[in-house]
């Protein structure tokens, strides 16, 4: 490796463990060069304006400024209003508060002109809502949080007669249908894997942490006729397949 590509593979190693840090040593040994010759290219790094920091002492090490841990955004006002579009499309689901911080997020990475750009295109785009304003899922951050956290939840769920039951799951997996969105988890009362229409959930509480391993739901067993996928975030999923068309047959 050549000192300009040691240079950029440098800062690149630093920006991918920032705010961490990593010693000239570790440096030195990764790039199979002289401890001397890391510090040469630290230095002429930093008079470059590469905010590079040393941290002195048995445990210190090169840190880069954790405002460079990722590259600037480089957003249009389309794209922004885009994901905004999509973000829109999380109301009452599991990921509903996440998507409106990560908007946040973008728009204040942003510089003002595209920002305002952003927001002039958003006020010519108009989303319709039901007159009653009437929430859907209300549990629904709760029951990713229990998915996330891996803790059972209690719940108060409407079953697919309209019957009130209530129910003990040990949560696995959120699955997005055309019909909403549904939790996959071990029901103690059933003694199975069931899938629980989030909608239908009237109270939910968090119990303690799971701690026995239940076996997996065959969906190819189960629903031969279903495409059920897990989401990618390294590309944009296709047209979504029949995936939900007869989640209301499955039994709850």
């Amino acid at each position: 490796m050549n000192r300009t590509d040691r240079l950029y593979a440098l800062v690149e190693d630093l920006r991918a463990i920032a705010p961490r840090r990593r010693s000239a040593r570790e440096l030195a040994a990764r790039y199979e060069v002289s401890v001397r010759t890391i510090e040469r290219d630290i230095s002429a790094l930093q008079q470059s304006g590469v905010p590079i920091y040393a941290d002195v002492g048995r445990t210190g090490g090169y840190v880069l400024d954790k405002r460079m841990s990722l590259p600037p955004l480089n957003f249009s006002p389309t794209e922004v209003v885009a994901i905004g579009v999509a973000l829109r499309g999380l109301r009452d689901t599991p990921f509903d508060a996440a998507g409106g911080t990560a908007l946040a997020k973008v728009l204040a990475a942003l510089p003002d002109e595209s920002a305002g750009a952003a927001r002039d295109l958003a006020a010519k785009v108009r989303l319709m809502d039901a007159v009653d304003g009437e929430r859907g899922a209300p549990f629904a951050d709760l029951v990713r949080e229990a998915v996330q956290c891996r803790r059972i939840l209690e719940l108060s769920y409407l079953d697919r007669f309209g019957q009130p039951t209530d129910r003990a799951v040990e949560p696995t997996e959120l699955m997005c249908g055309m019909g909403g969105w549904y939790l996959i988890g071990w029901c103690r009362l059933r003694e199975e894997n069931r899938v629980f229409r989030l909608d239908r959930i009237r109270s939910a509480r968090l119990a303690g942490p799971i701690t026995v391993t239940r076996p997996a739901r065959a969906w190819e067993q189960h629903s031969p006729d279903r495409v059920v996928r897990t989401l990618s975030l390294d590309r944009i999923p296709g047209p979504v397949d029949k995936t939900s068309a007869h989640l209301e047959k499955t039994p709850t």
